[in-house]
């Protein structure tokens, strides 16, 4: 019986609202789902970004890691740096095909295209022993052009080979054709990538399938296949049509649920949540008064209070002197200069244990009132398992709303500052933390974050 190989590609979701526990969480269920691929976006933040790679390699065993790259060179280095210590690491590359595409996003002609091709699967391979070539927009693209494309690919060292039908533009049985010539050709494992627009995504692939595709795209809440939908054909359909797929059918209605619930808009309802630069339209500068930087504020998903709001303003308008002050900053001057309040919580010490054959531990000290107190916890990731052994030591799991590094210096001793947002009875409260170590600067965020609210609940 074929197997069907299922990749699926929720978190490479345009918007990318998750925060870093939410894409960790997603990954941990799609592993439990048994997803043979968990696809994930091109590195955009070097440091975060190559974190959440390296904390979910240490907790997913069976699934491949598939890190998207192609767009520069540099995308090909991240990808590769994040799957060091991955078990099953792939790197993917994707580019344009259509000739629309190819000018546009990389302002190259077909015979240029080839050569980037040639060069960036070839690079991609000497970094990494498994890669994928993904031509996007397929179905537009020259057809011989893109069975050249596919070829130089291949010989280049690709093992897989993934087409997309972006502008759902093919009805299923036209789609099943292209794929057929695409599997003929190749001579590798060929995937389909099929965009639900107009509902025949699952139509698309179940029929690619039958014509020699073996591999096939999946979302959950996204715009390609349906991944409830598609696993429901196999498993109705597949006895009579020769196929299967290693999904674990017992949990999955479970599963579903949980990312399903992550990912909906529902979510807001609870506040507001994190939002980059972009997505927030925030943009302060030194003539803006303390009204409109509190607006920013509140926009952020804060409430502060007068004094607070005072401080911020007085900050926002010295660093708005030099540069003009965005969503991340506002935060990291939120995290850094409102609510500051004494420390109830102190760290003392702290040791981590991870490895790519081991769980990642930790063990916390903090000192309250002069006692010591001390927890120890296992995690997905050293960040994650000391997460657990603060909140061991507390006695309360606060959600964790979102989750930033960014480097402060450059080189090898660079100063990292990370940013911690724990949403607790509807509020959110930040903390900031600096250091050469980002395990460190990211277990002085979190005690600075529960410190506030720790203060808050026993003065207000």
């Amino acid at each position: 019986m074929k197997h069907i190989i299922i990749s699926d590609k929720t978190l490479c979701r345009d918007d990318r609202t998750f925060s870093f526990k939410e894409r960790l969480e997603i990954i941990r269920q799609l592993e439990k789902l048994k997803c043979d691929v968990i696809e994930l976006p091109e590195i955009s933040n070097a440091r975060t970004d190559i974190l959440l790679v390296r904390t979910a390699s240490s907790f997913v065993k069976n699934s491949i890691i598939s890190v998207a790259a192609g767009s520069n060179e540099q995308s090909i280095d991240d990808a590769a740096a994040s799957l060091s210590v991955a078990k099953r690491g792939r790197i993917r590359i994707e580019v344009p095909t259509s000739a629309v595409g190819m000018e546009y996003f990389m302002h190259k002609k077909p015979e240029k295209m080839t050569e980037w091709v040639k060069m960036a699967v070839e690079k991609a391979v000497s970094l990494c022993s498994d890669v994928e070539f993904c031509a996007v927009d397929a179905t537009r693209a020259d057809p011989d052009f893109l069975i050249e494309l596919i070829k130089t690919a291949v010989d280049a060292g690709a093992k897989t080979v993934s087409v997309c039908d972006s502008a759902a533009g093919m009805m299923p049985d036209d789609f099943a054709k292209f794929g057929k010539r695409i599997a003929e050709e190749a001579g590798v494992t060929v995937g389909v990538d099929c965009s639900n627009k107009n509902g025949l995504a699952s139509a698309q692939a179940i029929m690619a399938v039958r014509e020699g595709v073996s591999m096939v795209k999946t979302s959950i809440g996204g715009e390609s296949v349906p991944f409830e939908a598609f696993a429901a054909m196999v498993k109705n359909c597949g006895d009579d049509y020769g196929f299967s797929a290693g999904i674990s059918y017992t949990e999955m209605h479970r599963i579903l649920g949980q990312i399903g619930w992550i990912c909906s808009e529902k979510k807001a309802e609870k506040g507001v949540s994190s939002q980059s630069v972009e997505e927030s339209g925030i943009r302060l500068d030194a003539k803006d008064d303390i009204n409109a930087v509190a607006a920013a504020v509140a926009k952020l998903g804060y409430d502060l209070s007068d004094e607070d709001n005072k401080r911020v303003h007085e900050e926002v308008c010295r660093v708005a002197e030099k540069r003009s002050v965005g969503a991340k900053e506002l935060d990291a001057i939120v995290a850094t200069v409102a609510l500051q309040v004494p420390d109830s919580y102190r760290l003392e010490n702290y040791v981590i244990n991870n490895g790519n054959i081991i769980s990642a531990s930790a063990q916390i000290t903090l000192s309250r009132e002069g006692r010591m107190l001390r927890g120890i916890a296992i995690g997905d990731g050293p960040i994650d398992a000391a997460f657990v052994a603060i909140e061991q030591i507390i006695g309360h799991r606060y959600e964790l709303d979102d989750f930033q590094i960014q480097s402060i210096t450059e080189g090898k001793e660079a100063v990292g500052s990370a940013l911690v947002k724990l949403r607790f009875d509807g509020k959110l409260y930040s903390g900031n933390g600096i250091s050469t170590d980002i395990i460190g600067a990211s277990i002085r965020a979190y005690i600075s974050a529960v410190n506030k609210i720790v203060y808050e609940e026993h003065n207000v």
